[in-house]
């Protein structure tokens, strides 16, 4: 049998037919004449173009709210990752910093200590 069709087996198939349609149905307004739902039909390509469409037109409307739209934006994107980059090597340099920091202190103290316990200062 073909795809859209009952398998053998009495289950539908997901995968769709060449000729599978969309049915959409539209805002149902309360003022609408008589209520009557209108549903509309559309090939499967054709509700796939217009998603693909609609959410371009998204994505460039959300980059410009941002300011990331125009002919420098792959640019600026690319240097905004480059500043996080370097905000994140920064921040692991400061701790590796601050423990050898940490850790040659605490050297220097027992150090002291044994100094002062051997009385090579007095």
């Amino acid at each position: 049998m073909g795809a859209g069709n009952a398998s053998e087996n009495g289950s539908a198939s997901l995968t769709p037919t060449a000729d599978a349609h969309i049915l959409l149905t539209p805002f149902v307004d309360e003022n609408m004449k008589g209520g009557k739902r209108e549903f509309v039909r559309m090939p499967e390509t054709e509700f796939e173009e217009i998603l693909a469409r609609a959410a371009e037109q998204g994505a460039r409307r959300a980059l410009a709210d941002v300011g990331l739209d125009g002919h420098d934006a792959a640019t600026d994107i690319r240097d905004l990752r480059t500043l996080l980059a370097a905000i994140r090597e920064a921040r692991r340099t400061a701790l590796q910093t601050f423990v050898r920091l940490l850790v040659t202190a605490t050297l220097l103290a027992l150090m002291a200590g044994m100094a002062v316990r051997m009385k090579f200062f007095g």
